[in-house]
């Protein structure tokens, strides 16, 4: 396996990614599993807020493996404060996971529960110069992870993502992503769940405070369908539907998972 061409197909996904990434069998990783009779709620966490700019938004691309918004970082423009975390942490990037179906394509599980997608708003702590120094501390990165179910009632705001779609449909592809606010994306409660985690993708560098949110936002199917038209292939390649981009639950380990909610 090539450095360079990890992914999630059977001979180069999640199983072998430790065979380049010895950090992939490390002590912190993720996602997880979260079983709400082993969570411990923590009185003392406090409600996170975000601040963001709309101007911040970049560029959205296919980079074979997932689609992703990107955001300026240069400066405290788009920041994330609060629930468990000291300080601001700036907004860099959001991507999603998704399945091949409705019925799966989540990174972390609750109490067996699998979403049809996840959402995951990268942050980084400026404390640490940049973003590559902040990879190797371990209050580095924080990541708010929001679930997507498929339902009835679609939350309109994910369309601004998936309209863009159609220009990023092959891998390399990006497009300008301008006067986005990404704070559209949150559901109404802010309850969340908290650990100490990795990145789902290699080299999982174990630097990531996880705010996951209890309460999913709901996309149509038909939406869910877009997201799995885009293809892992460059354009002179033929068309293979990128989808079951997800890492399955990592081991806890023994940490302990804090709630905001009882």
């Amino acid at each position: 396996m090539a450095q360079s061409v990890w992914g999630y197909d059977s001979d180069n996904g999640p199983e072998r990614w430790h065979e380049n990434y010895p950090l992939a069998k490390g002590d912190s990783q993720s996602p997880i599993e979260i079983n709400s009779k082993d969570v411990q709620h923590d009185s003392s966490l406090a409600p996170w807020h975000a601040s963001y700019d709309p101007g911040a938004a970049k560029t959205i691309l296919n980079n074979g493996r997932t689609c992703r918004v990107v955001f300026d970082d240069t400066f405290d423009r788009s920041v994330l404060r609060g629930g468990p975390l000291t300080g601001a942490y700036r907004l860099r990037q959001l991507h999603l996971h998704w399945g091949s179906s409705d019925d799966h394509g989540s990174e972390h599980v609750i109490d067996g529960v699998k979403y049809a997608a996840e959402l995951h708003m990268v942050h980084w702590n400026p404390k640490h110069g940049n973003f590559a120094g902040a990879l190797k501390q371990p209050d580095g990165v924080a990541v708010v992870g929001i679930f997507l179910k498929v339902g009835k009632t679609p939350k309109p705001e994910i369309k601004r993502i998936l309209e863009e779609i159609e220009n990023i449909k092959t891998k390399g592809k990006e497009a300008p992503f301008q006067h986005f606010d990404p704070s559209i994306l949150f559901p109404k409660s802010r309850d969340y769940w908290t650990y100490h985690g990795s990145f789902t993708t290699p080299p999982c560098e174990e630097c990531i405070t996880w705010i996951l949110l209890r309460e999913p936002i709901e996309v149509s199917s038909d939406q869910m369908a877009k997201l799995r038209s885009l293809s892992k292939n460059d354009e002179n390649e033929p068309v293979s539907p990128l989808v079951d981009n997800w890492r399955p639950p990592q081991p806890l380990k023994g940490r302990i998972v804090r709630a905001s909610f009882k």
